[in-house]
């Protein structure tokens, strides 16, 4: 969960209950089904949102809360958040090759639901960050390619009409032309081989990335792994959960 504002809570709850809330199929076999996990990325995908939304929901409802209540005050609005993200520092932190610093807490239903499913909490937390930046992580080495900085500087002199000044002021900038029209920009990739010389480099860049995380994408697989059976063995009730249980 990324540092937010204050500005932020009402439609960070309300973009968390919409995720959540978007996952409450049925959750888990009955007696005389089966426990085999489902096939296909979409299917699993949607077995795992809803048996963290199910065990979110039975946390929240242990502490007489409710996704789907609205705050009468701001102190509620805190306590729903608290409850649901975890309070007080962040104890997760992980800062990728792009810079980026993304931090969670351990704390709150939400890492619970997490915990339960994925099992260590600091592990999963890395693993899944890391793989879900794989391709950012490909896109910021393609911008220091020379090959991409060639084309890029083709497409700036096709896009930028002469004697125009750049957004930032200062004339000559060549990587912040005037925003062209869309048929310029669309003229200038397919003049400039932009558009060709980035998806090249991206596809090469991500299967250099995928080598050089290959640890986390075996940690991720694996854990989503035992996810996806937990998932399925989840029974018809969940009691409710108020935190996590490190083992």
């Amino acid at each position: 969960m990324l540092r937010t504002t204050t500005r932020t809570r009402h439609a960070l709850l309300a973009a968390a209950a919409t995720l959540l809330l978007s996952g409450c199929t049925a959750v888990g076999p009955g007696p005389s089904e089966t426990s085999d996990r489902p096939s296909g990325t979409a299917a699993q995908d949607a077995l795992l949102k809803a048996a963290e939304h199910r065990l979110v929901v039975d946390c929240l409802k242990g502490q007489d809360l409710s996704l789907t209540s609205r705050p009468r005050a701001p102190d509620d609005d805190r306590t729903l958040q608290a409850a649901l993200f975890g309070a007080g520092p962040r104890e997760l932190s992980v800062t990728l090759a792009t810079g980026a610093t993304v931090t969670a807490h351990t704390d709150g239903c939400l890492a619970g639901a997490r915990h339960r499913l994925y099992g260590d909490q600091r592990r999963w937390f890395r693993a899944q960050v890391v793989v879900d930046n794989l391709r950012a992580e490909a896109q910021a080495r393609v911008s220091s390619d020379p090959a991409h900085r060639a084309a890029l500087a083709r497409w700036t002199r096709c896009a930028t009409p002469p004697g125009s000044i750049p957004h930032s002021g200062r004339p000559g900038r060549a990587d912040r032309p005037d925003r062209p029209n869309p048929a310029v920009a669309a003229r200038c990739s397919q003049e400039s081989g932009l558009d060709e010389v980035r998806a090249r480099l991206e596809a090469a860049e991500l299967v250099t990335v995928r080598a050089l995380r290959r640890d986390e994408l075996t940690t991720y697989r694996q854990l989503r792994d035992r996810a996806l059976r937990r998932a399925a063995e989840l029974p018809a009730t969940v009691p409710p959960q108020k935190g996590p249980t490190h083992s």
